[in-house]
């Protein structure tokens, strides 16, 4: 082992929530560090298949003057990287560096990762909630159907002309519908328990819903019961027209409990022709499908739409190796970031993501503010948040409580001005 290097905060995750995290941090003059285990940033972003791409406009995504050339992979990648050149944060960044146990300690925290040891008074976890990638594990007997996660399938020129499965019933599966049908795919049938609500739109997907809008609502005192009503109407109305009623969710979209989702234009338009089972995959067997509903179906490819599970397992702390869904996390934090689980603590992702926010802006806004407490400010309770926080409500729950970067009365006018005059064909600006 090395000499211990001690800092202010470390910064566990090299993804776009690290990255910003890291920047204002050194804004603010703090010692920080961020270990990233893999050769190069960029988060889950770096390791997922080309075809891969936000669910929003690039405008959406970038802020301030950090430069974005488009929705796709690539380019999320190298937006991340320009964060890292525009803000000079090379040499504050290790790379290769795994970290395998977050230790508490009476001054901090001790961080192993490789042959290193680090120590620190604060930890951000900026590991994100998309650690692990979910694939069910039904009763599998001489196989020949050749299986990928929406994270693994790299070519998706090998749907052309096979039997395609697709499982899930959210945005991974609205994708992977698309896919099938955008290279193809001679026969799609599509295997689900639960649908997550989207906007249907003749449109891409990167143009199906304004978020700004509602941002603009939530500034303008709009109150989210009102929000709700208005886009359950819209979006049952816009099923209806587009002659998908089958798969309408059996509940009401909520914003507080749900996440916006775009429709996907290839899947609508293509609805027809695809085959539907709400059921489960609970046996394969040779070419062949077992679903719970009875009925089988022959295959050449499954696709999992699935998710992902939280991995937190590098902590030494029980109540947090042992969680593996995101939603587990929040009812465990104080004001939304705050561990309740260990002192000088905080996480970014619970807040932020699978919520109807830009995620490099609601980032932006968290990590500022938990700079701000680490500096010596009080800003995070120790009430837990189990709603979702959107967009500008976002910042009216960190103003009530960050008044070293809120002032009284100024933010409002300043929060206001930018969501009635920011064009939308320009980035929001940095907070």
């Amino acid at each position: 082992m090395s000499n211990t290097q001690t800092y202010d905060v470390i910064i566990v995750g090299g993804g776009i929530g690290g990255v910003v995290s890291l920047k204002y941090a050194k804004s603010a003059g703090v010692n920080a560090l961020l270990l990233e285990r893999s050769s190069g940033i960029g988060g889950i972003w770096r390791n997922l298949p080309p075809w891969q791409d936000i669910q929003f406009r690039r405008e959406d995504w970038t802020l301030g003057d950090v430069p974005i050339s488009g929705e796709d992979q690539a380019s999320i990648v190298a937006n991340i990287e320009a964060w890292v050149d525009r803000f000079n944060l090379r040499s504050a960044i290790r790379l290769n560096s795994n970290v395998t146990l977050a230790r508490c300690t009476a001054d901090g925290w001790e961080i192993t990762a490789g042959d290193e040891i680090y120590r620190a008074r604060f930890l951000v976890a900026a590991t994100g909630g998309h650690n692990r990638p979910v694939i069910p594990q039904p009763e599998r007997s001489s196989s020949t159907v050749r299986e990928f996660h929406s994270s693994q399938l790299r070519d998706p020129g090998e749907l052309s002309g096979r039997d395609v499965i697709v499982v899930g019933g959210g945005a991974s599966a609205y994708d992977l519908l698309d896919l099938c049908f955008e290279h193809r795919a001679r026969q799609v049938v599509w295997v689900y328990r639960n649908l997550k609500w989207m906007r249907p739109t003749q449109q891409v997907k990167y143009f199906a819903a304004d978020m700004r809008l509602y941002g603009r609502q939530q500034m303008l005192g709009l109150p989210v019961e009102k929000m709700n009503r208005l886009v359950n109407v819209d979006l049952r109305a816009r099923y209806e027209r587009a002659g998908i009623r089958e798969i309408m969710p059996d509940y009401d979209f909520d914003f507080r409990r749900h996440q916006f989702i775009p429709g996907r234009r290839g899947m609508i338009k293509n609805f027809s022709r695809i085959k539907r089972h709400r059921a489960e995959i609970s046996r394969i067997e040779k070419g062949t499908a077992y679903l719970s509903n009875g009925q089988c179906v022959d295959a050449d490819h499954i696709l999992w739409g699935t998710g992902y599970e939280l991995d937190l397992s590098y902590f030494g702390v029980a109540g947090l190796s042992r969680l593996r869904r995101l939603q587990e996390l929040p009812p465990r934090c104080g004001s939304l970031f705050r561990s309740l689980d260990a002192p000088n603590l905080f996480f970014l992702a619970p807040a932020v993501l699978e919520t109807s926010t830009s995620t490099p802006w609601a980032y932006a806004h968290a990590a500022k503010s938990i700079i701000s407490q680490i500096c010596g400010n009080t800003v995070f309770d120790t009430r837990p948040v189990t709603d979702n926080v959107n967009y500008f409500d976002l910042v009216r729950f960190l103003a009530r409580r960050d008044r070293s970067n809120y002032f009284p009365v100024l933010w409002y006018l300043k929060y206001l001005y930018t969501s009635l005059r920011q064009p939308k064909a320009l980035p929001m600006p940095l907070p």
